[in-house]
């Protein structure tokens, strides 16, 4: 019983808090940055790329805490699984924020192309990509394994918007050649949303793995929720 000592309870709450911060952080940054395509706002792009280095410093702390506390408590079970998966989810986060970097990137680039509107395509691959990044949080506050699937699923229909992103750039490339560098600039951030996208997915596998003992990943006949129950 000593290893569910209090004070264990305690180290593993801070743990969870740790992930949720950063979480909140990569989640703003990520509504930051898409606003800042959305509305054309140079400053908002330049406050995710400023705060790009809080994230990575956050990321570093939570690691050297979750492996000191392997190293304390030496957890089994569940116990361990959850931190193993609060290391994985660490870096997966730090790598969204630094997607929403990116994506300020382009946003910064897409200004000085003037005012045209973007593909209802990559409207809905933003919405599922900022949708799936705090489900997959919720997940996790949760224990919630059905959610937690039915992001895996998502995931499929960014994986799609991006293959119709592709056809879409290039029917705009051939209909005006002039535009050839601000269209590539919107299929680049729309690269950037589906790696969230599978970042966010990565996440709720692991939540999976938490609450069920069951690694998911790369076996996407289970990847749905059951339709049997």
């Amino acid at each position: 019983m000593s290893r569910h000592s209090h004070h264990f309870e305690n180290q593993l709450e801070t743990l969870r808090k740790m992930l949720l911060s950063i979480g909140a952080l990569a989640e703003q940054s990520v509504d930051k940055s898409l606003k800042s395509i959305s509305e054309r706002d140079f400053d908002l792009a330049m406050e995710v790329i400023k705060s790009d280095e809080r994230i990575d410093q956050a990321e570093v702390e939570l690691e050297e805490e979750c492996l000191k506390t392997l190293a304390l408590y030496q957890p089994v079970a569940i116990d361990l699984r959850l931190i193993v998966a609060i290391l994985k989810m660490n870096n997966d986060l730090e790598r969204i924020a630094d997607m929403a970097v990116n994506l300020a990137e382009r946003s910064i680039d897409l200004q000085k192309h003037g005012k045209f509107e973007l593909p209802a395509v990559f409207k809905d691959m933003a919405k599922k990509a900022l949708w799936m990044l705090k489900a997959s949080l919720d997940t996790f506050v949760g224990q919630d394994s059905k959610l937690a699937r039915e992001i895996c699923a998502t995931d499929e229909d960014v994986d799609d918007g991006l293959k119709e992103m592709y056809k879409i750039v290039q029917e705009e490339i051939r209909k005006n050649p002039d535009d050839i560098q601000k269209m590539l600039f919107v299929l680049s951030a729309s690269r950037y949303l589906e790696r969230i996208a599978d970042l966010a997915t990565n996440i709720a596998e692991d939540v999976v793995y938490i609450v069920e003992g069951n690694i998911i990943r790369h076996r996407t006949e289970i990847d749905k929720p059951s339709s049997k129950e």
